[in-house]
């Protein structure tokens, strides 16, 4: 069962797992985290919550983040004015831009 997840037993993170962990959400789910940037914010904010409590550090919350990022940007359409800005900043980041983007977020979902 754990090669179903991201993180292992262990609190390894494996970046390259990500995007079959996000595919296994269903889209009805998708809608309701994706609809409401707020609701978006507190999703990621539990899941910050629960890497922390295994032991990641910002650095790999941020590669994370910056994982599911790219999921989105290459495969969900922007859902509210919000996540339509961050969509555009990302198309338009470079790697380190987007990576210090990531950080932000982690940090943001973290003041929840």
């Amino acid at each position: 069962m754990e090669q179903n997840h991201a993180i292992s037993k262990d609190g390894e993170l494996n970046v390259q797992k990500i995007d079959n962990v996000v595919d296994r959400i269903g889209e009805d789910r998708k809608d309701e985290i994706l609809s409401d940037f707020e609701g978006f914010k507190s999703y990621l904010a539990k899941r910050i919550k629960l890497g922390e409590g295994i032991g990641l550090g910002e650095e790999q919350l941020a590669l994370a983040a910056e994982k599911v990022a790219d999921y989105l940007a290459a495969k969900e359409a922007p859902r509210n004015s919000e996540e339509r800005l961050l969509h555009q900043l990302w198309k338009v980041g470079e790697k380190d831009e987007r990576h210090a983007l990531a950080h932000m977020l982690v940090r943001l979902a973290q003041e929840k």
